[in-house]
């Protein structure tokens, strides 16, 4: 497979609003969406921003963690540090080209945040969404999709897992005429 074949997917999860984050966090805790988040994303390469980083705590095991950040002296164990997206792009695409052939769906993912899901979701063929049925306060959002642009492939509702907390969708989308 062509280093150039291997598809960008994001994954996310988002409310109803849009909202995706708030103070450097999730808005809600779905342990649900944790799992799903780690079956997607187990064995390929993770790109993400610093600050998305910097909220997990510490490198995401069972795969290679590339990190954005415009800071030189920020140097993570466990993680390499790119200082743009076409330079971690470029090693994740490396990366997922030595992935095992009878291994997970060879793809690069994005894990956010904000401004990473900004520069890539022009780039992306795939979306692992989770669509969380409420509307948070937040601070970091992510764009409504034209379904023009995308078609849905699987759509699986999660029941509220308890007291307050939301019910939510795991959806997987494709790029149209990608």
């Amino acid at each position: 497979m062509p280093m150039s074949e291997i598809p960008l997917a994001l994954i996310l999860a988002r409310g109803e609003n849009g909202v995706i984050g708030r103070e450097g966090g999730l808005p809600w805790h779905l342990s649900g969406d944790l799992k799903f988040f780690k079956a997607q994303t187990l064995g390929k390469p993770v790109v993400m921003g610093r600050k998305t980083f910097q909220s997990i705590g510490r490198p995401l095991p069972g795969r290679p963690n590339l990190v954005i950040s415009r800071d030189p002296a920020f140097r993570p164990e466990g993680a390499e540090v790119f200082p743009d997206l076409a330079a971690a792009l470029a090693r994740a695409r490396d990366l997922a080209a030595e992935m095992p052939a009878e291994g997970p769906r060879r793809e690069i993912m994005i894990i956010g945040g904000g401004q990473i899901y900004a520069m890539t979701l022009p780039l992306a063929e795939r979306l692992y969404l989770t669509e969380v049925h409420a509307a948070p306060d937040g601070d970091t959002f992510f764009p409504d999709l034209d379904p023009a642009e995308w078609r849905e492939l699987e759509r699986e509702r999660q029941a509220s897992p308890g007291e307050g907390q939301p019910a939510f969708s795991f959806v997987i989308l494709e790029r149209r005429g990608g």
